[in-house]
């Protein structure tokens, strides 16, 4: 067997690894598996009730209508959610077996095949997930799965390729996002963007209030330090060392300021775990005089002992490994293409994948920026003709409501209802999802109620809901101070008038 040959006489690859990434591949391996892990808690705990056999939008009537090379799963062969909640807890295995450090005590393919069946899981999920996937950091996680498959063990040296495939993905994620914001909206070439930003927000988080009342010198200087660090700092990948470690660093620190202003789900993590990964092992030792992790000089089974600075880092490395990550490289190098275009593109798409295994894609957020703040209040009633005291308001776990509530903090965990409640005052289409919603408040759904921070009606059947639209503001420090708010609200208008179980459409009820 190929796996079993001796090592591959490499003497003339000396450019193919590198031994300066040692800790680059340890943060890369722990770190993806970390927010994987993440990823399939939430699985478990939101899937079913969003997309199950009994969901918002089940996956049996999805991939009844989509074939499966345009949405490759495991759950077109056959959903169930047991099905799911067993996918979903080998995730949980899988990420946390590598978090601790287990597969990579093995020779290089172990790992290798603990991230891509965790791909091919997490892929699954995502394929089939519908609008409650559709967020540009799924596919940004399914594709640093796939690429940090490929990173090898600690008794084999980095691909240097492999290295420059983390810093093209980091590349394409911070130059998408500044690209998109130049070219999207005026807010961000006149400098007034985070005016707005902190206050509309999807999901705004316990600091989100403070750094709105900033002053207005300090916003200007936050859009500034976003064009330089997303539209020239990532040109620094390229150069030479310590360049690409100062480029990480500075996007390790600012994602850290977006951690705290506000709940993006992991994609800040995400970000901060790239920007981590350019740090040099030469420029770890140069910050801190030894290295925070130390490289496994035993060496593995299937593998060379980790090399010494300066040593022949290809002294010893399997053919098998030279060989599959080459090519998984070549492959990686002409799926670039598209993306690559699409960032020299006028008409710059955001968050879009140009294949169904979502190995390369195309990044970018907030190329507009909302100047309002509209949310969605979702109300029932007991009473059998409801009069205007008789509604009371189901509360949701982070988008705004109670005005005296603080915005909480939730990332990196994703609240995949209460983002999608954002979208619906811009105009998203496809609501039948949440008319279906409402069909679950009538029925008092267990699974749906969880999805909740509070049901009014402790689990009993409301007769009637219905949907009203309010305009948020943060309240200023003045009317803080007076009245203990975060918020400041007043009624737009009715979006939905009362329903009950009996007069919503057949469509609903499904």
């Amino acid at each position: 067997m190929l796996l079993d040959r001796p090592a591959w006489p490499v003497a003339w690859l000396a450019w193919w690894a590198t031994d300066d990434y040692d800790v680059a591949r340890e943060v890369l391996q722990r770190g993806v598996a970390a927010l994987l892990l993440l990823a399939f808690v939430q699985a478990l705990l939101q899937f079913r009730p969003l997309l199950g056999d009994h969901g918002l939008l089940p996956v049996p009537r999805f991939t009844a209508q989509v074939r499966f090379w345009d949405a490759p799963s495991l759950f077109h062969l056959r959903y169930s959610d047991r099905l799911l909640v067993v996918v979903a807890w080998l995730g949980v295995a899988g990420s946390a077996s590598v978090v601790v450090g287990l597969p990579q005590a093995g020779p290089w393919w172990v790992p290798a095949i603990v991230f891509l069946l965790l791909w091919a899981a997490y892929l699954s999920i995502v394929n089939v997930g519908q609008r409650f996937y559709g967020f540009g950091w799924e596919m940004l996680l399914c594709e640093m799965a796939f690429l940090v498959a490929w990173l090898g063990a600690p008794g084999v040296p980095v691909a240097l390729g492999a290295v420059l495939a983390a810093r093209w993905l980091l590349f394409r994620l911070e130059l998408g996002a500044g690209l998109i914001k130049w070219r999207g909206d005026r807010a961000w070439r006149d400098l007034t963007a985070l005016d707005y930003h902190h206050e509309t927000q999807p999901m705004p988080g316990p600091l989100s209030w403070h750094a709105h009342h900033l002053p207005r010198w300090w916003h200007r200087t936050e859009v500034v330090g976003n064009h330089v660090t997303q539209l020239l700092v990532p040109w620094l990948l390229w150069l030479p060392q310590p360049l690409p470690s100062v480029a990480g660093i500075v996007v390790v620190l600012t994602q850290g300021w977006l951690v705290l202003t506000g709940n993006f789900a992991w994609l800040n993590w995400a970000a901060i775990v790239l920007g981590a990964a350019m740090v040099s092992d030469g420029v770890w030792r140069a910050l801190l005089g030894r290295l925070p992790v130390v490289p496994d000089a035993a060496g593995s089974a299937g593998g060379a002992a980790a090399p010494g600075p300066g040593a022949d880092v290809t002294a010893g490395v399997p053919g098998a490994y030279v060989v599959a990550v080459s090519l998984v490289l070549l492959v990686l190098l002409a799926l670039s293409v598209r993306p690559a275009r699409n960032l020299a593109s006028r008409r710059q798409k955001m968050n879009a994948s140009f294949e169904p295994l979502r190995l390369v894609n195309a990044y970018g957020a907030f190329g507009s920026v909302t100047r309002r703040r509209d949310e969605v209040v979702v109300e029932g009633s007991a009473a059998v003709r409801p009069g205007p005291d008789d509604w009371q308001e189901y509360d949701f776990r982070g988008k705004p409501g109670d005005v005296h509530r603080r915005p909480p903090q939730v990332a990196p965990y994703h609240l995949r209802l209460d983002w999608l409640m954002w979208f619906i005052p811009l105009g998203s289409g496809g609501l039948l999802w949440f008319e279906r919603f409402l069909v679950r408040l009538l029925e008092a759904d267990p699974a749906t109620l969880r999805l909740l921070r509070r049901d009014p009606f402790d689990g009993q059947p409301p007769r009637w809901v219905r949907v009203r639209l309010f305009r948020y503001r943060f309240t200023t420090p003045d009317e803080r101070r007076r009245g203990g708010g975060w918020w400041v609200r007043h009624e737009i208008t009715t979006l939905v008038d009362p329903v009950s179980l009996a007069t919503l459409g057949a469509a609903a009820r499904r």
